[in-house]
C-alpha cells in the first residue's frame, strides 16, 4: 500500500514537487488556499482536501511549501491546522522561513508527540519539475529517517546541518543572500559592458563558461543578459521577504551586513516602481536606469 502524504501549498514550486511524489508512488492528498491550483494534481491522481487537517493522515507525513512565516503558522497552528491533526507524525517544512519560526513549530509538534524537519530547497520551478532540487535539512533523527524517501523523490541531493530545526533555514537564507548578491554584481558588470558597447549576452556566456562556470552565474546570467524577467521564476516580492529575514537574523547575531542593506534598497525601489510580481532578478532594471541605459 502506498504511503499517504499530505502536501500543503500548491504554488509554482509545490505543484511540481507534489507531482514528483505522485510519480514516486506516494498517495498524495493536496491542499491549497486557492483550490483552483489543485486541478493538475487532481488530474494526475492526487486526492484533494478543503482544509489542511483534512489532507493529513494522523501519525503520517505532511509536506508544506508556502510563501511566508505567517501563512505557515496559520496552517500549522491555527484552527483546523496541521499540528493537531498530524499528532505523532512528521512535518517536513520546505518553505523559506526564519530560523525562529522553525524552532517554534518544532516545539509545537513535539507537544503533540510529533516531529518537525526543516528542509528548504534551492532551485527554481524547472529544477523542481526535474526533481533536481538541492535540499538542506536539520532536525531530529526520526524526522530525517521518515523524510528521506520523499526528499530523494524531489531532489538531487540532501545535505544535513544537524539537530537544530532553525539551522537549515539559516543556510537557506545565507544562500539566497549570496544568489541575490551575485545578481547585483552581474547587473552592475553587464551595465558597465553595455555602456562600453560590449554585447552583454556574449559576456554573460563567456563568464558562465569560464571563470564562473556554475549554475547561478550560468542560469541567472542568461536571465539578466536578456532581461527575461517575466514570467517570474521567483517573484521579487518574495525576494524582499527573504532579504528582510536575512537582516533580522543579522540583527539577532549583532552583525552588520551592508550588502544586505543595498539589496533591500534595490528591492524596495523595484517594488515602488510596480515590479513586485516580476522575477527578483529585475533589480537589474534599477542598475540599468541609474546607468542611463533605460
Amino acid at each position: 500500500m502506498a504511503q499517504a502524504v499530505a502536501f500543503v501549498g500548491i504554488g509554482s514550486m509545490g505543484e511540481p514537487m507534489a507531482m514528483n511524489l505522485l510519480k514516486a508512488g506516494f498517495d498524495v492528498a493536496a491542499y491549497n488556499r486557492t483550490p483552483e491550483k489543485l486541478a493538475a494534481l487532481k488530474q494526475a491522481g492526487a486526492r484533494t482536501a478543503d482544509c489542511p487537517a483534512a489532507a493529513v493522515t494522523p501519525g503520517g507525513i505532511v509536506v508544506t511549501m508556502v510563501s511566508n512565516d505567517q501563512v505557515l503558522k496559520e496552517l500549522v497552528a491555527g484552527n483546523g491546522g496541521v499540528a493537531a491533526a498530524l499528532g505523532a507524525g512528521t512535518h517536513i517544512s520546505m518553505s523559506t522561513i526564519s530560523p525562529d519560526t522553525a524552532r517554534e513549530l518544532a516545539k509545537l509538534h513535539s507537544h503533540y508527540g510529533g516531529h518537525y524537519l526543516a528542509a528548504p530547497v534551492f532551485g527554481r520551478p524547472e529544477a523542481a519539475a526535474a526533481a533536481k532540487l538541492w535540499i538542506c535539512q536539520s532536525g531530529a533523527a526520526p524526522a530525517k529517517q521518515a523524510a528521506r524517501p520523499l526528499l530523494e523523490a524531489m531532489g538531487q541531493s540532501v545535505r544535513d546541518f544537524g539537530d537544530d530545526p532553525g539551522a537549515a533555514n539559516l543556510v537557506k537564507l545565507c544562500g539566497n543572500f549570496m544568489i541575490l548578491s551575485a545578481v547585483e554584481a552581474m547587473s552592475e558588470a553587464f551595465a558597465l559592458a553595455e555602456k562600453n558597447s560590449i554585447d552583454r549576452t556574449a559576456m554573460a556566456a563567456f563568464f558562465g563558461e569560464t571563470l564562473f562556470s556554475c549554475p547561478i552565474y550560468q542560469n541567472y546570467g542568461r536571465i539578466l543578459a536578456n532581461r527575461a524577467f517575466e514570467p517570474a521564476g521567483f517573484q521579487l516580492a518574495l525576494g524582499m521577504k527573504d532579504v528582510k529575514l536575512v537582516q533580522s537574523a543579522a540583527d539577532s547575531a549583532e552583525m552588520p551586513m551592508p550588502l544586505a542593506e543595498l539589496l533591500h534598497e534595490r528591492l524596495a525601489d523595484s517594488i515602488a516602481k510596480g515590479r513586485s510580481q516580476m522575477d527578483w532578478t529585475a533589480i537589474e532594471l534599477i542598475v540599468a536606469e541609474a546607468a542611463g541605459l533605460r
